[in-house]
């Protein structure tokens, strides 16, 4: 563990100026953890990350880039990129996608993602094992505000999906995704449950019947 992750705390919301959490991150480039800025509150959250919330991590990118391959959608998916609005927000959310006409809106070579001249992912997954409330909470406020169309947290220890579609900065809970059509949460409940008994492949296999027969 570096000095500076034992003198800032981490998985809580502290004030911060823009200028000092720049500062901070960028001390942070060697480190492995997350960072989030939204009203002038920066949380940091280190490492290290469950075995459970790294499973569920693959199986979640892989049921959604599974289902969107599948249904002919264009998809890029993203893994812990920053997306950031300069002196406002920033997050380093643990999966975003970009969909349709957006899959190939950020050109490769694209460092941080920067929301004042790209556009907001339609989707954004966290997955939460210690994290759950602040997902559902603060987190669900900045997801608001950037503009993301569909905003999902894992609770990792209940292999539950709490979904929402967000519009107006406002966000309501939805049970089958409004930007995959057809793809419900049951579903990846499912995969997510299996996931805790089968290998990763046989909870491929049993997804790719379970997307097949929605074809049907």
């Amino acid at each position: 563990m570096s000095d500076l992750q034992t003198q800032l705390p981490t998985d809580t919301w502290i004030y911060t100026s823009w200028e000092e959490y720049e500062q901070i991150v960028t001390n942070l480039l060697d480190e492995k953890g997350k960072s989030y800025y939204y009203k002038g509150y920066m949380r940091l959250e280190m490492p290290p990350v469950s075995f459970d919330h790294g499973q569920d991590h693959i199986v979640i990118i892989f049921a959604v880039t599974l289902f969107a391959a599948l249904k002919g959608i264009q998809a890029r998916g993203l893994d812990t990129t920053t997306f950031r609005k300069t002196g406002i927000q920033d997050c380093q959310p643990d999966v975003a996608y970009y969909l349709r006409e957006r899959a190939q809106v950020i050109p490769a070579g694209t460092g941080i993602v920067k929301l004042d001249r790209y556009p907001a992912p339609d989707l954004v997954i966290e997955i939460a094992k210690t994290s759950l409330l602040d997902d559902l909470g603060t987190k669900r406020s900045l997801y608001e505000e950037l503009g993301i169309a569909e905003y999902w947290v894992v609770d990792v220890t209940n292999a539950q999906i709490i979904a929402y579609a967000i519009a107006d900065q406002g966000s309501k809970r939805i049970q089958e995704s409004q930007v995959l059509p057809g793809l419900a949460m049951s579903i990846l409940e499912e995969a997510l449950r299996r996931s805790r008994e089968m290998s990763q492949s046989e909870v491929g296999t049993w997804l790719l019947s379970q997307f097949q027969q929605k074809e049907d």
